[in-house]
């Protein structure tokens, strides 16, 4: 057990290309690791393993996947040997109760996890095991899947959710602007993540067509759910990044604890 629980993290990730920059991004990546305890493991939900059913990766040594296309030879070639963590899979399989979690031996870890996790810790050192994204359950099932998360925080662990609040990848730019809908829904979130109004970021919809621009697609916005539902009663909540960009993009980084 630790003195304190583990602070939980979520990361606006954006492109791959921050994995091999050295940018505002990660700059900010690499601080808020400093600012932490160090982890004994990680725990990340990522956008970019979306499943029917959960499952988690439960290999001791998972592969780099580079998910993505178009990008420079370097961030091809870029890897993350991180170990996985057999014996934290299977604890969360036993925590997540009234949930069928299946035990993977071929995923890996992919982008959203390795591009953020490569600048907080790049010695890759710390293990890391990745919870996929059930696409068949609703908003506030993958936020109660993030309330029994909870225990393993005390325990030392990181969680990390990886995605965007605002992501539409249809209507980009590549230009350092941000369009008036996108603002308006990143305000409304972090307002309601600050005030622990966490109902308003599960039934975002509600935002009308603010939401619906900038949720476009939920895989990137639910980790948000997980970490949220992760954190304890009236916990200090701050941003360690918050800057749109490209129009429909926003960078926003939560931090609980």
């Amino acid at each position: 057990m630790i003195d304190e629980i583990m602070p939980a993290l979520f990361v606006g990730h954006g492109s791959p290309m921050n994995a091999i920059e050295d940018n505002e991004f990660s700059h900010a990546w690499r601080e808020a690791a400093r600012q932490i305890p160090r982890p004994k493991a990680i725990l990340c939900i990522s956008a970019h393993w979306e499943t029917h059913g959960t499952q988690i990766t439960a290999m001791e040594t998972p592969r780099t996947i580079h998910d993505f296309y178009g990008f420079p030879s370097p961030l091809f070639e870029k890897q993350y040997p991180a170990p996985g963590s057999p014996e934290l899979a299977s604890q969360v399989i036993k925590l997540l109760k009234g949930t069928s979690v299946l035990p993977d031996q071929s995923w890996g870890l992919d982008h959203g996890t390795w591009s953020v996790l490569c600048q907080m810790y790049p010695q890759a050192d710390v293990p890391v095991v990745q919870l996929s994204l059930d696409r068949t359950i609703g908003a506030e099932y993958h936020y109660e899947l993030g309330r029994q998360l909870l225990q393993l925080r005390r325990e030392g662990v990181l969680l990390v959710g990886s995605g965007n609040i605002v992501h539409n990848l249809r209507m980009m730019v590549w230009e350092d602007t941000a369009f008036d809908w996108a603002v308006k829904f990143d305000a409304y979130i972090s307002k309601s993540i600050l005030e622990h109004d966490h109902d308003s970021v599960i039934h975002y919809e509600k935002q009308g067509q603010a939401g619906m621009l900038s949720v476009n697609s939920a895989e990137h916005y639910l980790p948000l759910l997980y970490i949220l539902g992760a954190g304890e009663k009236d916990e200090p909540v701050s941003f360690f990044a918050d800057k749109l960009w490209g129009g429909s993009l926003s960078m926003r980084c939560v931090r609980i604890g």
